[in-house]
């Protein structure tokens, strides 16, 4: 249980992240953190999900993943061509 609250808890700061930067910039933004707390809450809530052994919230995770890890893709290549 301990697994799922700290997943739920990392997955839940993305949208404080995302909210205080949009804030500062007074315009909806979406910075690189917020990407990087829905990977890794991703991750350890599918790591609890399998231990729990919840086909359902299993296959609710799987897909974000592959998107957030998509999103940090797209973000560092686009900062290697800026350079």
């Amino acid at each position: 249980m301990i697994l799922g609250f700290i997943g739920q808890g990392m997955f839940s700061m993305r949208f404080i992240v995302q909210w205080i930067a949009s804030e500062k910039a007074k315009q909806s933004v979406i910075p690189f953190s917020f990407w990087i707390f829905s990977l890794a809450g991703s991750i350890v809530l599918l790591t609890y999900a399998i231990f729990r052994k919840d086909i359902v919230f299993t296959l609710g995770q799987l897909p974000g993943m592959f998107i957030y890890s998509r999103n940090i893709w797209l973000i560092k290549r686009s900062n290697k061509k800026i350079k």
